[in-house]
C-alpha cells in the first residue's frame, strides 16, 4: 500500500512563499511521477504541477508558471511544491499524487495514489 502525507501549508500574506512537502512510504519512490492537485470547494481538482519519475521533466499549469516550483528527492522519498508570490486564488487544499505512467499526467483520475491534502490559505 503507497502512502503519501503531505505537510506545510498554513496561512501567508499575499505575496509571501510556503513550501509543500509529500512524503511516500515504501522503497519505490523512483517508479512513480509525482504531481500537485489542488482543490476549492464546489469545484473539480486541478493539476498543479507534476514531475518525472528522475526530476527531469516538470510540467505546470499556466496560473502557476513561474512562481510555484516542484522538484522531488528520490533519496528521501519527497516531492515538494515551492510557492512564491502566493495569491488568494491560491487558496485551496493541495494533494499530492502518484502516478506508475511514463509521462507527466493533468488529469486527476490518471493517478493511482493520493494524499490526504493540506490546506493553503492566502490572505489578502
Amino acid at each position: 500500500q503507497v502512502q503519501l502525507v503531505e505537510s506545510g501549508g498554513g496561512l501567508v500574506q499575499a505575496g509571501g512563499s510556503l513550501r509543500l512537502s509529500c512524503a511516500r512510504s515504501g522503497r519505490t519512490f523512483s517508479s512513480y511521477l509525482m504531481g500537485w492537485f489542488r482543490q476549492t470547494p464546489g469545484k473539480e481538482r486541478e493539476f498543479v504541477a507534476g514531475i518525472s519519475r528522475n526530476g527531469g521533466t516538470t510540467l505546470y499549469a499556466d496560473s502557476v508558471k513561474g512562481r510555484f516550483t516542484i522538484s522531488r528527492d528520490n533519496a528521501k522519498n519527497t516531492v515538494y511544491l515551492q510557492m512564491n508570490s502566493l495569491k488568494p486564488e491560491d487558496t485551496a487544499v493541495y494533494y499530492c499524487a502518484a502516478d506508475s505512467g511514463l509521462i507527466v499526467e493533468v488529469t486527476p483520475r490518471r493517478y493511482e495514489y493520493w494524499g490526504q491534502g493540506t490546506q493553503v490559505t492566502v490572505s489578502s
